[in-house]
Formats: C-alpha cells, structure tokens, sequence
C-alpha cells in the first residue's frame, strides 16, 4: 500500500480527440490538429494515433506531415473548445477529489489518497475515471499512479502511453528495474541541452545518473543538479496544488510572431502589444507588479539565440506604458540585433492594488488608473481589440489579428 497515491491523468491526442467527435467523416483517417500554413503557426498542434503510424509529430511543420501522409485529413484548431472541455474534465475529476492540479490544458495532477478507501483498488479508480471522461467528452485519458508527482509523471509519460490499457503504476521500490535502465533523455527536467552535457559525462541512463556522486552534480549545477539526482531516485517533495489567482508569482504574455521582425521599431509595437495585454490582466485580478521581465528568441532554428532579464519599476504599477517605458530599454540593451521570432513580457512581484504607496515622483496616477480602466471597460463591452494603440495598426501590429484567437489559435 503506498502511502501517497497521486495520479497523472493525460488526455492522448487531446486536440484530435475533441475534433473527431465534430467530424464524423475523420473516423478512420488520419487526422491532424494544425494552424494556418500561410503563418508561422502551420505546425501540427495534436496528431491522432492514426497520424501518428506515419511518422507524423506534434509542432512539426504541416507541409512536412503532408509528405508522409498525402490524404490527411486536417482541421483548424479552436481553442474556446478546447478550452472549455478542459474545465470540465477538471469538474469530472473534482468528484473524485477535491486536490487537483491542471498542469496544462490536457494533463492534471490528482491526490486520490484520501479517496481510496471508496474503492476496491487503486485500479478500479483508475478506470472508473477514464470511462467517466470518456462516457461525457469522447476523449481516452491515459493515467500514470506513483507515490509522488513525479513518478505518476514518468509512469505516464513513459509506460502508460505505450500500454493499451493506458494505465501504468510506477512505485518507488521499483524506481531500480523500471526507471533505471531508461535513457537519460527519459528523465523529467533533462532538456536536449541538458541531455548532451551528460553524454559528454559519459551518463546514458537514469541509473547512471543516480549512481554519480551528490556533490559533483551539486557542484557543477547547484540545486538544480541536486533536484535532478533526487528524480532520478524518484524522490519528490512537491504536493498537488489547487491553483488560485491569490498564489499566482507573475502575469506574463508571449507571442510567436507571424514572421521575422528584424528593426527595433516593428518590435517596440509588439512589446507594447504585450505590455498593454499583462497590465490589462494584471488591473482585472487586481494586482500592481514591482518588476518587469523581459523575454526574447531569436528567429535561428539551428542556432536560436534568447535571453530573459527583468528590471524594478520605479512604483508598483498595472499601467501599460509604465510597464514599456522600462521594458524597451531593457530589451534593447540585450538584444544581439539579430531577427526575432517570439517575444513575453511578465509582471511580478505582485501586490493588491487596494494599497498603493505612493511616490513624490508620480502625481499622475490616479489619471493613469482611469484611462487604465475605461479601456478595459471598452474593451470588455465591445470586443478586445475595440481600443488599441495606433501602432498596432501597422503592419507590425497584431493585436486586432490576435483579438480573433484564445491561446494563440482562432476561436
């Protein structure tokens, strides 16, 4: 019996799923989620089991999916939908208990352990939840059980994709036979980078990786070095968190754009965009920010450059040129010069904006508070992109062409 049972529940083919129960005539065929192929954003965002026979990958190029598979059948992506079954496939968990963690649009963390005792096994849980999502959505949930978050994480990951019953428990007392012999690459947090430091170290597998002595990963990575022996040895300390605005560390935006943005003044239209849009959320959950982070990828594929650095406002603040008058500068000073193809701006360091210290430098705020709110008043009543910058007006500008989309992808 396991002291803590935490589930991973990941919904296979999410995108594609959700589709094909809209369209009958894709049962069958192999079928593709993907944007717009005339943008940037025509990449394969979900691939059904079908597609996947092929060689198809998600967030591959839609022309490249096409050459493996000349009679795809292709759909455009709509996010609200999306979306909205997500929330209620969190509402179907939420009966089981009420410790669940979204940690992202198709994969939640479940805490079951005070919910067992309901149950016949761990098993019979297991598969009442993924009939019941099933049963109401039309999507096959694939489950992940371990002692913590991270192995339920790697027991799905790793196994339970692969099994056809899409169910796989991972214990720690198996962590040695099961999780050991797995490729580095395998373990949560190894990133591509990180992958070939450890080939350079002669470190192949997990097992390898646990073996390898604290203090030599401690001294060449730190704490995170630490964290990735303690995974390795399935060890994790982090529970399940029920997300709540109150706990959120930064509001931020990114945005992928359409096309290369090689001058500093298309850029500087962007980055008001995204400043604009986080004091927006920022003023609706009613938060000021002390910092703003700055975010930038360059538009290289084989060798992308990018950076994120973050600077203090001179007062806490949710007004967005407040946020660009500090923003531009910071970019400029670490930007190589070279074409960027994404960009984010973040807040943080967050407070109530009911309590405002005020500054012997700034006598214009309660000004700022109002123009602040009446566009978002505007906004909220006749549509997202009713007021905007003029220089979102451009051709730079993309905030009418994003007003259209959630996440990213037309409604």
């Amino acid at each position: 019996m396991m002291k803590q049972t935490i589930f991973l529940i990941d919904m296979e083919s999410f995108y594609a799923s959700i589709e094909k129960n809209f369209y009958p005539e894709s049962r069958g065929r192999p079928t593709v989620v993907s944007g717009d192929p005339k943008r940037r954003s025509g990449v394969i965002l979900a691939a059904c089991p079908i597609a996947k026979s092929y060689g198809i990958k998600n967030a591959e190029r839609l022309w490249e999916a096409e050459q493996k598979c000349d009679h795809l059948f292709i759909i455009k992506p709509k996010m609200e939908t999306y979306v909205n079954v997500s929330v209620q496939i969190t509402a179907i968990l939420k009966r089981f208990t009420d410790l669940v963690e979204p940690y992202s649009i198709d994969e939640q963390f479940m805490d079951v352990t005070g919910t067992l005792h309901h149950f016949s096994s761990t098993q019979e849980l297991a598969l009442t939840i993924q009939e019941t999502i099933m049963a109401e959505t039309g999507v096959f949930a694939r489950i992940g059980i371990g002692e913590n978050k991270l192995l339920a994480k790697m027991a799905c990951d790793r196994f339970a994709k692969k099994s056809k019953t899409g169910l796989f428990t991972l214990r720690l007392a198996d962590v040695e036979s099961t999780m050991w012999p797995l490729p580095i690459k395998s373990l949560f947090g190894v990133s591509g980078r990180m992958e070939r430091h450890f080939h350079n170290m002669g470190v192949r597998t997990i097992g390898q990786l646990a073996q390898m002595p604290l203090e030599r990963l401690k001294q060449k990575w730190g704490i995170p070095g630490h964290v990735l022996w303690l995974n390795a040895h399935g060890e994790d300390s982090s529970t399940v968190q029920v997300m709540s605005l109150q706990g959120e560390k930064g509001i931020g935006h990114a945005m992928t754009l359409p096309r290369d943005y090689h001058s500093l003044t298309e850029i500087k239209v962007i980055l008001l965009e995204l400043c604009e849009e986080v004091a927006s959320r920022a003023r609706a959950a009613h938060q000021v920010g002390e910092t703003v982070k700055v975010f930038a990828k360059g538009a290289n594929y084989d060798l992308p450059s990018s950076f994120l650095r973050q600077r203090p406002l001179p007062t806490p603040t949710n007004y967005g040129m407040d946020l660009f008058d500090v923003a531009v500068p910071l970019f400029i000073q670490f930007w190589d010069q070279q074409p960027v193809r994404q960009l984010g701006i973040t807040l943080t360091k967050l407070s109530s904006d009911h309590a405002r210290q005020l500054s012997l430098f700034e006598t214009n705020w309660e000004e700022k508070d109002k123009i602040g709110e009446a566009m978002d008043a505007i906004n909220l009543r006749y549509g997202k992109a009713s007021i905007i910058r003029a220089s979102s007006l451009t051709q730079a500008g993309q905030a009418t062409e994003r007003a259209k989309k959630i996440g990213g992808h037309y409604i």
